[in-house]
């Protein structure tokens, strides 16, 4: 590791601690050119959960994207913050263990996640989730689609 002050290649680990969570190992270290003392971090990069789009590009996984449809399908709605909270969690939390170890999902998979669990919760927000996702042309499929919930 590269001192910051002197800018030498040689250094000595002098201790290693794991962080309180475990997912990170403290090291304090002295360079063998200056002996400054200074501490460096390690920890795992793990691989971004991507999102195969209808026309099969690419991107990566936005939770913010997601809040967004979210959250304008319970406008004006009386659902608490921390039950749309938990929801986005949940979803971010299914999108990772259905993608596996490719790390990619389909966004239309995502879409589904998304209606089941707004049927549970409230079925205004799911409609107008659904309109936008299935796209809607017009008040028919409203309909349809509400008397098929019904069942």
């Amino acid at each position: 590791m590269k001192c910051p002050v002197c800018g030498c290649l040689e250094d000595k680990v002098i201790e290693s601690r794991q962080s309180a969570g475990g997912d990170s190992i403290r090291r304090r270290r002295m360079c063998m050119g200056c002996n400054y003392r200074f501490t460096s971090y390690e920890h795992i990069e793990e691989k971004k959960l991507m999102i195969v789009k209808k026309d099969k590009r690419r991107e990566e996984f936005s939770e913010e994207k997601l809040s967004k449809g979210v959250y304008r399908a319970f406008e004006k709605r009386s659902v608490p913050p921390s039950v749309i909270t938990k929801l986005i969690n949940d979803i971010g939390e299914q999108c990772v263990i259905l993608a596996g170890e490719s790390h990619e999902i389909d966004s239309s998979r995502i879409g589904e996640l998304v209606m089941d669990k707004l049927q549970d919760i409230d079925m205004v927000a799911y409609i107008r989730f659904a309109s936008v996702y299935r796209q809607f042309d017009d008040v028919k499929e409203f309909i349809r689609e509400i008397k098929r919930i019904k069942k």
